[in-house]
């Protein structure tokens, strides 16, 4: 590979590297943003509460047009277990970066 196609190719590895890392740090404030409402979901799935509101859901006593995922009995769930992966994904990250380095 001759000097310009080096420098052409370190390039396109710089761009697509920043937009990784921009697009990474943006999501990471997003998700470090969003740690109050995981915190929540977490401390109402499975409550006294949210058993009170899927009852009746079930029941038929809320409105029918009420968003109700957080009653489904996977959907906060599967959340719940994204964030553990999602942390496991970073911790991981992290470790290699630390031992790049």
């Amino acid at each position: 590979m001759n000097q310009i196609e080096r420098i052409k190719q370190m390039e396109r590895c710089l761009d697509q590297a920043s937009v990784a890392v921009m697009e990474l740090a943006a999501a990471l404030e997003k998700y470090e943003a969003a740690k109050d409402s995981i915190q929540a979901l977490k401390t109402y799935y499975g409550s006294d509460e949210w058993r009170k509101d899927f009852e009746d859901d079930e029941a038929g006593r809320l409105p029918q047009n009420l968003k109700r995922g957080v009653l489904t009995e996977d959907g906060i769930w599967n959340l719940l277990a994204d964030c553990q992966e999602v942390n496991s994904l970073m911790q991981k990250a992290l470790k290699e970066v630390q031992r790049e380095h």
